[in-house]
């Protein structure tokens, strides 16, 4: 993987030269900073709506609500997976899965009366029905087989009133609060806001060749190796996917070399098509 065909890099100036351009770029870096910090001051002054709190979601231990999910404390963040019913692990969703796997320690957001908490669809629009206890039971042996610990629970008993107006089988992240046995959305974002929950990018972005994906602006030369997302194989070499379907979620291939078992118990309903991806 380090070698790379591309020689293409940065030119190598004088460390007086690189500082006062270092500098040109922070300020715009702090600007960054402080519209971030007025949005999310913006953010902290919306209005919230109220959903129900009854709303019924399906647990480990069985049926519960929306409020139970809150695990007692005030406010919940809360990311709506998307699932392929009946597929293998290696076609499910590379950019839920890339998500999850930046959930670690729990401890800063509870600190703040914060729950953190999975709620997988259960189904994709483009699939159709699918039995919602089958497809739960599932997706959490999709969640041991990536070794994540955070709540996770089947919210397709509810999914057209909880994402009510958007569009069902897209991955979302939505804020709630609640006011004693009362439930309130404050917040949601979709597709590229859920970059908030990892740190990947935000490292890629720092480095000379970024993220190596195709969208971005990058000098002539610059290294592309496809969505991070999804590859055809793990270490050392990483080989890029360049077109759906194949390979898996890049986070699978360490669980796999660690002997850990995918097989979901899904049936499948025939080979993945184009139509079938999670994007």
């Amino acid at each position: 993987m380090s070698e790379n065909p591309s020689k293409a890099q940065p030119p190598v100036v004088d460390r007086a030269t690189f500082e006062q351009q270092l500098d040109g770029l922070r300020a715009r870096e702090k600007a960054h900073t402080r519209e971030g910090d007025a949005i999310a001051a913006a953010r902290r002054r919306l209005p919230m709506v109220e959903v129900a709190a009854d709303s019924p979601l399906l647990g480990p231990d069985g049926p519960m609500t929306l409020l139970d999910a809150f695990e007692g404390r005030r406010q919940m963040i809360a990311y709506y997976f998307m699932w392929w019913p009946g597929r293998p692990a290696a076609e499910q969703c590379e950019g839920c899965t890339w998500v999850m796997s930046h959930v670690g320690e729990p401890a800063y957001l509870h600190s703040r009366d914060i729950t953190f908490a999975v709620f997988c669809q259960g189904r994709n629009t483009a699939y159709g029905f699918a039995d919602a206890q089958t497809s739960y039971e599932e997706s959490l042996r999709y969640r041991a087989f990536m070794g994540w610990a955070m709540p996770w629970y089947s919210a397709q008993p509810s999914l057209e009133s909880l994402l009510a107006g958007r569009e069902l089988g897209l991955f979302h992240l939505v804020c709630y609060l609640r006011d004693g046995d009362r439930v309130f959305e404050t917040y949601w974002t979709k597709r590229r806001g859920a970059e908030a929950v990892d740190y990947s990018y935000a490292l890629m972005d720092l480095t000379a060749f970024g993220r190596q994906e195709d969208w971005e602006d990058s000098p002539p030369g610059w290294p592309r190796l496809g969505q991070a997302t999804r590859t055809l194989g793990g270490a050392p070499d990483w080989p890029p996917l360049w077109e759906w379907p194949g390979g898996r979620p890049t986070a699978q291939w360490p669980r796999l070399d660690a002997d850990h078992s995918d097989d979901l118990g899904a049936t499948g309903t025939g080979p993945a098509t184009e139509s079938d991806h999670c994007h």
